[in-house]
Order: structure tokens, then C-alpha cells, then sequence
């Protein structure tokens, strides 16, 4: 999520506060505008910056500082703990036996994410296994498969069928001795009632311990209706970020996390299957802020 410019730009504003015990109006006024600034040229929506700087500005107003503490220090302490928790807890994934099952829009990256995350369990010790359904794309199984070849990590695809629910049902049973199942579903251009039709039997089908959904860090204001369409089929558990390598501003993710009411499971940073991370909300903030 590249909100490199909310960092650089409340830095700047923060050190103005130097040497100041006490903030005024103006002092929190000027933060609160630089927040809602960054945030809206970084496609977070409009509902969630105002409520986020709302908050930010009557907590700065009103909260006492604990002694000793400088005002820049005590703005800093709050803008922190709002951004934290926007951003809510990491996703749980816990270190068991699970299925887990990727769903986006075309382009999102979750053939590849689903490679990542397959890795990401196998360095922890269990064996995962991706299962490829997607029979829309052409080249998907291709890609699955030699990504899930680089990863070094079970795989079931059948380019050859045409019902990706029984592709789906075959795969949980061609890799039944692995730990993680994680089934790749296909995407489309836009959400449309076949896609939705066909990933609601396909988790049906599965039934996932956990439903991820992947968002391109470049996804704009459409987030949120992307997020509202898939938790409304099959419940969203946790977004996976992918593509942050990039120039993306990534505020369309902040909106799909705070519309799911979920939160960031895994963090895509590169192309090759090692480039992932496990989302810490307290890490990200803390570089964000320079903290």
C-alpha cells in the first residue's frame, strides 16, 4: 500500500511542531488537511478520510498530552493509533491444516498470490497445494502451474474440463495429504453474475476456512463496490494487497478492508513467489509515519 505521500507530507507538517508543548486549532487543523489531502489523492474514499480525520482532530483537541510529552510527539501518538486502526489486525492465518480460497477481478494477480501464499506455508513448515480453476482464462493452468512448480509446492489443474467447481472438488481430493488447500478461482473484466454464480458453488463446494480477497494496489475508487459485491457472495475474511512494487497509491485497499469489515492478510512486493509478506499493521504504520 503506497502511501509514501501521507509519510512525507505529515513529517513535513510534524516538524513545524517542534519545540511546541501545546497544540492550537491551527496546529491540528493544518494536520488533519494534510491527512485528508494524501489520503484522497491516494483513492481512499471520501467517507473514510472524513470520519478518520474527524476522529484524528477531536482526539487532538480534546486528549491532555501525558506529561512531558511535546505536542509533535502526542500528535504523532494519536495519528498513529487512528491509522492502526483503520487498518485493523493483521488477518489471522494460522500455522494448521486449512483451505483457503482467492477470489478477485481479472488482472488482481491471484494466480500468482496463490503461488506466494503456498510458499509463504511451505517455508513454515506445512505442505500446501494449489488447486487451479480457473477455465476461463486462456494460459491460466499454464501459469499456475509453472508458478506453483517455482514455489516448489503441490499442484492440480485440469486444462482440459470445463466445470471448475468439479475441478475444484477433484483437486481437494488429488491432494488430500496436503496441510493448505489453496483454491485459485477465475476473475473477470468487471463483476458479473456469473462470476459471482460460479464462485458461490465453487465455496460451497470447498468450504474454505478462510476467503481472501486479491486487490491490484492500484484499484481506485471501484474497491469498494468490488469489495461489497464478493463479501456479499461468500464473505470476505482478509484482502491481500498485491503489486506494491509498483508506483500504485493503493487507498482503494484501505476501502476494501473498511467496507468488508476485514482486514490485510499478505503483502505481494514483487514478481517470483518469494515476494510476499505477511501484512503487521504496526510495522507499516510506523514506516509510513517515519516513527
Amino acid at each position: 500500500m503506497v502511501l509514501d505521500n501521507l509519510g512525507s507530507s505529515l513529517r513535513g507538517t510534524m516538524d513545524k511542531l517542534r519545540g511546541k508543548s501545546r497544540l492550537d486549532e491551527e496546529d491540528v487543523q493544518e494536520i488533519v488537511k494534510e491527512i485528508q489531502r494524501s489520503l484522497l489523492q491516494a483513492d481512499v474514499e471520501v467517507d473514510l478520510v472524513m470520519d478518520l480525520s474527524s476522529s484524528i482532530e477531536e482526539r487532538a483537541l480534546n486528549e491532555e498530552p501525558p506529561g512531558g510529552t511535546s505536542a509533535r510527539d502526542h500528535i504523532l501518538k494519536i495519528v498513529y493509533e487512528e491509522m492502526v486502526e483503520v487498518v485493523g489486525e493483521s488477518t489471522e492465518i494460522p500455522l494448521e491444516s486449512q483451505t483457503i480460497m482467492l477470489s478477485g477481478l481479472q488482472g488482481s494477480g491471484k494466480t500468482t498470490t496463490a503461488a506466494k501464499i503456498a510458499w509463504w506455508f511451505s517455508k513454515k513448515g506445512l505442505r500446501p497445494a494449489v488447486i487451479q480453476t480457473d477455465t476461463f482464462r486462456p494460459g491460466s493452468y499454464q501459469q499456475a502451474k509453472q508458478m506453483a512448480e517455482n514455489a516448489e509446492v503441490a499442484f492440480y489443474g485440469d486444462p482440459d474440463a470445463e466445470d471448475p467447481v468439479k475441478i475444484a472438488r477433484d483437486g481437494l481430493e488429488a491432494t488430500e495429504d496436503a496441510d493448505v488447500h489453496i483454491v485459485d478461482t477465475a476473475g473477470r473484466h468487471a463483476l458479473e453474475t456469473e462470476l459471482i454464480d460460479e464462485i458461490e458453488e465453487i465455496e460451497e463446494t470447498v468450504d474454505p476456512d478462510r476467503n481472501l480477497l486479491v486487490l491490484d494496489a492500484a484499484i481506485g475508487q471501484g474497491a469498494k463496490e468490488q469489495a461489497r459485491e464478493f463479501d456479499d457472495a461468500i464473505g470476505v475474511d482478509g484482502v491481500t494487497i498485491t503489486k506494491l512494487d509498483g508506483t500504485a497509491k493503493g487507498g482503494g485497499a484501505l476501502t476494501a478492508v473498511n467496507e468488508t469489515d476485514s482486514s490485510i492478510a499478505f503483502l505481494g512486493t514483487g514478481e517470483t513467489v518469494q515476494d510476499i509478506e505477511r501484512f503487521e499493521p504496526d510495522g507499516f504504520i510506523s514506516r509510513l509515519l517515519g516513527m
